[in-house]
């Protein structure tokens, strides 16, 4: 038996180091490269370099000039800036004089440039021995802090233009007998009243924070799943998508938006409501977001989601009223300022009739004619380019009546057909009016080398520059979107840079219901699959079904590159119903399988797993439809036979090694790599005789 007695009387058991400090002849310090040593100026220009790869010039008193684009790389970065445009200049005696850093933006205010330069200074002082490229490493961490102190004060220096010689003009008319002309008295404008700011009190601030805090929860239980959903860091700011009912009606420069900022106050609903358009133009956004917000602050009953769902569904609306209040603006300026000139006109015809002398001493012969009452009429800008462009009245004689202010109606482009064109033979549409692919996404094979590559996320009107993962050649694939209905089956031209078109992916569609014609929300389908959903207004049910992908080629989408001798024979791409495939569909790992898989873990088709495995990066999952090897035409999958044709896959009966599992004992229809085909031969008749 072990005695404990001797382990009680030492020292307790701990589990902290014995030596809470190294020793300082132990502390070794890091390595210096033999470069760095020698020349550490030109070490740490070329990591600047290589990292940035900076416009480099001149700049005075011997120093060089860096300037590059910064991209914040915090992903959750609050502030809307691409890039920092940093011009970092180094002297000629660094390092034992500092860099020098301006900024250069100019969709950034001066004052909060400043405050980044001083930051930069800060950091020199802080670490004195790092290299250009980690104080740059460090200035992209703290870009955030420094934007969001308070922005530093600026004087700003207005050249005033030289006016002794008018003070001359003003006091010759002076000295010269002028008739006193009475001068027209124009209205001050009243002083805007003073308005205080609202204070609440305790109760009213505690409800409306509990208020606010279940109407967030309830907005990002609803939204906060969503691929492009984000929350700024204070919890004010919440960046949200949006899908407007009638994306069609909106104007042009708000037919792209797809997000929005949703500012909610610390205080809200005490505190208006408030959003920011993106992808959208500012002249036509800035408008439509103040009656946004004066409908939501006469709404205070309404939920987040509920305000988010009425602009949804009336932006178009809302739009149109923007449009209005412009023009309504924009005819009453031109008419104060016709108003003005008139006045103007009047009071120098008044100047005249009295016979003042000009500046010279004498009369002046410039006689002013009273303008015509009519022309004070303002009429549109589109009214009068559409009078003087009308088509119709070329030719026609006579005079041109100006008629009533119409609204303009949005103009429908034809697509040129051009590229390569995508359609859907066959296609089925049960309950969908129309019907548009919204994001496309392709495998495209590329030119030089013939490579498989993927083109996701590819959306109308929108170029998408991407390169070969194996010989990373330069690639740009277009989408440029068509209507799909019951009498046209076309759903777009691609035009293509450096690749070909291999096959479609799974993509999303956007149907529009054929009863209330509303669009629903974008369905995800490929080749060969039967979408059902309901309609989200009138409830009404609807089908489509995309049998077939085909894509023709019309013309090329850029110049292709030079040869240096006679082209090969292309090889055709795509399948034709009715022609075996290559090799029946059969390859190097199974012999005697005539077909192919569309494997449903990436939705691509391959003869068999082990093919699979070898060309992906994923492991395979089991496929649900193949494609025949006799008649090439794609169903759902079969144990033996095609649906079509009704031909075997597996080849004859009794001769399958991988497919069935049923396997053989027969000896001579073994296969060779089986391990039992030689082996126990003649056993059993031996047996028999003994």
């Amino acid at each position: 038996m072990t005695s404990l007695k001797n382990q009680a009387e030492g020292p307790p058991q701990t589990r902290k180091q014995a030596v809470a400090e190294p020793s300082p002849s132990r502390v070794v310090p890091k390595p210096v490269p033999q470069t760095q040593a020698q020349d550490p100026k030109r070490y740490q220009i070329e990591q600047l370099r290589r990292r940035y790869s900076p416009k480099e010039s001149n700049a005075p008193h011997g120093a060089t000039s860096f300037v590059f684009k910064l991209v914040p790389s915090d992903p959750d970065f609050p502030f809307e800036l691409a890039h920092l445009e940093c011009d970092i200049r180094v002297p000629q005696d660094y390092p034992d004089e500092k860099p020098v850093l301006f900024v250069k933006n100019t969709d950034i205010p001066r004052g909060f440039g400043i405050n980044i330069e001083k930051g930069w200074e800060r950091l020199l002082e802080e670490k004195p021995g790092a290299t250009l490229l980690a104080l740059t490493r460090e200035l992209d961490k703290n870009l955030e802090r420094f934007l969001s102190e308070q922005k530093a004060e600026t004087v700003k220096l207005v050249n005033f233009k030289d006016t002794r010689h008018i003070a001359a003009q003003a006091a010759e008319a002076a000295a010269a007998p002028v008739t006193p002309v009475e001068p027209v008295e124009t209205a001050k404008p009243a002083p805007l009243p003073y308005v205080p700011e609202p204070s609440y009190t305790k109760d009213q601030i505690a409800a409306a924070k509990a208020r606010r805090a279940t109407e967030v929860r309830q907005l990002e239980a609803r939204m906060g799943r969503m691929p492009l959903y984000r929350r700024s860091p204070d919890g004010i700011v919440y960046t949200l998508p949006i899908e407007p009912k009638r994306r069609s009606e909106l104007p042009p420069g708000l037919q792209g938006i797809l997000t929005l900022h949703l500012i909610i106050p610390l205080i809200y609903p005490l505190q208006n409501l408030r959003v920011q358009l993106n992808e959208a133009d500012s002249e036509i956004a800035e408008p439509l977001e103040d009656i946004f917000s004066e409908k939501a602050a006469e709404q205070h009953q309404m939920t987040l989601m509920s305000h988010l769902n009425y602009l949804a569904q009336n932006l178009h609306k809302l739009a149109k009223q923007a449009q209005a209040q412009v023009q309504a603006r924009a005819q009453a300026e031109a008419a104060k300022a016709e108003e003005l000139k008139a006045m103007a006109a009047r009071q120098e015809v008044a100047r005249d009739g009295n016979g003042q002398p000009g500046p010279s001493g004498e009369k002046s012969h410039i006689q002013v004619i009273a303008r015509p009452p009519e022309w004070g009429l303002v009429y549109g800008e589109d009214d009068s380019t559409e009078e003087d462009t009308d088509p119709e009245d070329n030719g026609q004689g006579g005079a041109a009546l100006g008629g009533e202010p119409t609204e303009a109606a949005p103009v429908v482009s034809d697509t040129p057909e051009r590229g390569t064109m995508m359609s859907f033979p066959s296609i089925e549409l049960h309950g969908v009016e129309i019907m548009q692919v919204s994001i496309l996404s392709l495998s495209i094979k590329c030119e030089r080398c013939k490579t498989v590559n993927e083109a996701g996320g590819l959306k109308p009107d929108v170029e998408k520059s991407l390169s070969c993962k194996k010989c990373t050649s330069p690639m740009a694939v277009t989408f440029r979107a068509t209507l799909i209905h019951e009498h046209s089956s076309r759903a777009g031209f691609l035009d293509l840079s450096g690749c070909k078109v291999a096959d479609m992916l799974p993509s999303t569609f956007t149907p529009t219901c054929a009863r209330c014609s509303t669009a629903s929300l974008g369905l995800v389908s490929v080749r060969g699959e039967t979408v059902t959903n309901i309609c989200r207004d009138c409830h009404a049910k609807f089908t489509f079904k995309i049998p077939e992908v085909k894509f023709l080629f019309i013309t090329p989408g850029t110049l292709p590159p030079p040869t240096t001798g006679p082209r090969r024979k292309q090889e055709k791409l795509g399948l034709h119903a009715g022609e075996p495939l290559a090799n029946k569909g059969a390859c190097q790992h199974y012999r005697k399988s005539y077909r192919w898989f569309r494997f449903s873990c990436c939705s691509r088709v391959h003869p068999c797993d082990k093919c699979h495995d070898d060309a992906e990066d994923h492991v395979n999952e089991w496929a649900n439809r193949m494609i025949c090897g006799w008649c090439s035409r794609e169903q759902n999958y079969a144990v033996e036979a095609c649906g079509y044709c009704g031909r075997s896959v597996i080849g004859r009966k009794g001769k399958g090694f991988w497919e069935g599992g049923r396997g053989t004992r027969d000896h001579r229809l073994m296969s060779r790599k089986d391990p039992r085909k030689h082996k126990r031969i003649g056993g059993s008749q031996a047996a028999k005789k003994e």
